[in-house]
């Protein structure tokens, strides 16, 4: 597809026909496939038909627990930990809190606020916000199915550790296996600073990925990682083939089934000898780090990749809620508990390090590792030296596959919402069913995964998290922020949330959209492009080519902004500021979309009975 055809159908939002006789008409509680539009014209004609409406969770638990899965991940259980451990112990937590409160629950809630109003997915739905940068909508589209695709092959890798986790004795404890390199391998944890290599480092490396010494070498395909990735989509396509009626029934057990492993873990890892050291290096605050400006940034782009802003996924799911549901609710239990995982998290890994670090007499800091390290390395030679071991792995890795399960329905259900609102009757006349574009897209981003299960798979996975979750999502946050913040305004996302709520968004609110969120960004963005690091694995360095690749990847979803942008401009008419002050005027007709939402509920007494016992 050109990228003129794609430009074009950005101004397009279909529904169904019926004659309301009023300019810039929508329904939030409608599908707006049902409605036949012209570019930029809102005006809905035909004749009323049967009214088609747009899927709904069943109750509120099941889009909190959506949400709550979403946001809970494995970033939860590695990154966090690393980042509090590198950034200054306890005093990590004071700006990452300071990141929540300012930037996290309030943008949350803007998308939350944004997703349940318009019932769109987030490229429509931001279309019709701010016209002029309508391309971040399609750029989060973007990102969120490129994350998809590398994100599940953790899954895969998670899958390949389960089965394994089994075995009478667990494989990555004995350097006496077929993969061992036995003169560089120890048995048992010989710290950062040693030659030599755990036999835990070694499964990994050599039994797991069979690495390749660089991006350079791909060293053909794994076939037993192609088949667990093969396995991890199938388990994702059974979970969301019914949109949001299957995967609110899947998150009562994987949102909620890891916590009573964190739980359980914690309590034991506790008893073990050495685990307070450990906790105490993770909550002993270096007050000096405050004062560098890598910290602060560090925290705010944990709060944003944890919580899942600019991704899209939580406008998307927001889009299924009944139009009333009470999203400052959902939006403080959803922060509040990523929080306290996040922490949790900390708490359970730092106390297992601690043991290690006693057992095999090395300082905490010789143990603690960044990235998938962390929890397929370090913790699986801890789960081998504890007590029942053969129950205790198996259910860290099974809590680690629900936990990343969570986050690619989501990822995945951006991708599926985004075509069913864009094309949904054209997909459908050629799939006949929506079990079938789902499975399409579940098809589509399992073979883009292929390359990272090659034996130089690693470079290729962290090349791709490099430039997708770090480079590409700051720059997509600061341009929501503004289309959002500043051009749609905040006086129009409080009249949104008094439409649903009731009652208008309190000066907390307020103060942050208008000012503290958009001037954080903006900061945040600028200092990661003054620290900007190009990627690196370990030791190895990135050559050019691949770093072009990197920026290819980010430039895949920021492109689509500027490009969105010019097409608006041009298909204005007037002098250029005239094009841009139109291009900056939302379509969203806020009173007439209210009016149209309390017709619809006194026309539906079933809807308003849903919508009522959610309030």
């Amino acid at each position: 597809m050109s990228v003129c055809t794609v430009s074009d159908s950005l101004l397009f939002i279909s529904s169904a026909t019926m004659d309301l006789g009023a300019e810039h008409l929508k329904i939030p509680g409608s599908d707006e496939r049902d409605f036949a539009l012209k570019p930029l014209d809102f005006k809905v004609t035909g004749k009323e038909t049967a009214e088609a409406q747009r899927p709904t969770w069943n109750n509120r638990m099941e889009f909190i627990l959506a949400s709550v899965g979403y946001a809970v991940g494995l970033g939860n259980i590695w990154r966090f930990p690393y980042m509090c451990y590198r950034s200054g112990g306890g005093a990590f937590l004071f700006p990452y809190l300071t990141m929540v409160l300012l930037c996290g629950l309030p943008l949350l809630f803007m998308e939350f606020s944004i997703g349940q109003y318009t019932r769109l997915g987030p490229m429509h739905a931001l279309a019709r916000i701010c016209p002029l940068l309508k391309g971040v909508g399609l750029a989060t589209v973007v990102i969120s199915f490129v994350f998809c695709t590398y994100h599940n092959v953790l899954m895969s890798w998670t899958l390949f550790y389960f089965f394994n986790a089994f075995e009478a004795t667990l494989p990555w404890t004995s350097c006496n296996n077929t993969w061992n390199v036995v003169e560089n391998c120890s048995s048992g944890f010989p710290g950062n600073t040693s030659h030599l290599q755990s036999a835990s480092q070694q499964f990994f490396d050599q039994r797991l990925l069979e690495k390749t010494n660089g991006i350079e070498e791909s060293g053909g395909v794994r076939w037993e990682l192609f088949g667990y990735l093969i396995l991890s989509w199938v388990i994702v396509y059974l979970c969301i083939f019914k949109g949001v009626k299957s995967t609110g029934k899947v998150v009562y057990f994987t949102a909620v089934f890891p916590y009573f492993i964190l739980f359980a873990l914690l309590i034991n890892n506790v008893q073990l000898p050495g685990a307070k050291n450990g906790i105490l290096y993770f909550v002993t605050p270096v007050w000096d780090k405050l004062f560098e400006v890598k910290v602060w940034v560090n925290a705010a782009t944990q709060v944003f990749n944890s919580i899942g802003i600019v991704f899209g996924s939580m406008i998307s799911m927001a889009s299924y809620n009944k139009f009333n549901n009470n999203i400052l609710r959902d939006a403080l239990i959803v922060t509040f508990t990523n929080c306290f995982t996040s922490i949790l998290a900390g708490f359970v890994i730092f106390s297992a390090i601690g043991y290690m670090a006693h057992i095999h007499n090395l300082p905490v800091d010789n143990i603690a590792t960044d990235g998938p390290g962390l929890v397929f390395v370090v913790y699986p030679e801890v789960l081998s030296t504890i007590p029942v071991h053969q129950l205790w792995a198996p259910l860290f890795f099974f809590m680690l596959l629900c936990l990343g399960l969570d986050s690619q329905f989501a990822t995945a259900e951006v991708a599926i919402t985004f075509i069913k609102d864009e094309f949904g009757p054209q997909v459908l006349r050629f799939v006949k069913r929506e079990e079938l574009l789902t499975l399409a897209v579940c098809i589509v981003g399992f073979a883009l995964g292929i390359p990272h299960v090659t034996k130089g798979g690693i470079y290729v996975f962290q090349l791709m998290d490099h430039y997708t979750a770090v480079v590409s999502l700051m720059f997509l946050a600061f341009f929501e922020v503004v289309a959002v913040c500043w051009i749609f305004g905040v006086s129009r996302i409080c009249l949104m949330i008094t439409r649903m709520l009731g009652k208008t968004a309190n000066i907390y609110f307020r103060v942050c959209w208008g000012l503290l969120c958009p001037v954080l960004v903006l900061c945040i963005l600028i200092a990661s492009i003054v620290q900007y690091t190009p990627a690196h694995y370990e030791t190895y360095t990135y050559p050019k080519w691949a770093e072009g690749v990197g920026w290819g990847v980010s430039l895949v979803s920021i492109v689509w902004i500027p490009i969105g942008a010019i097409h608006e401009i041009c298909s204005n008419k007037g002098s250029f500021l005239q094009r841009v002050k139109t291009a900056m005027i939302p379509t969203l007709d806020l009173d007439a979309d209210y009016a149209l939402a309390e017709k619809q509920n006194i026309d539906n007494p079933a809807a308003e009975n849903l919508m009522t016992s959610v309030a």
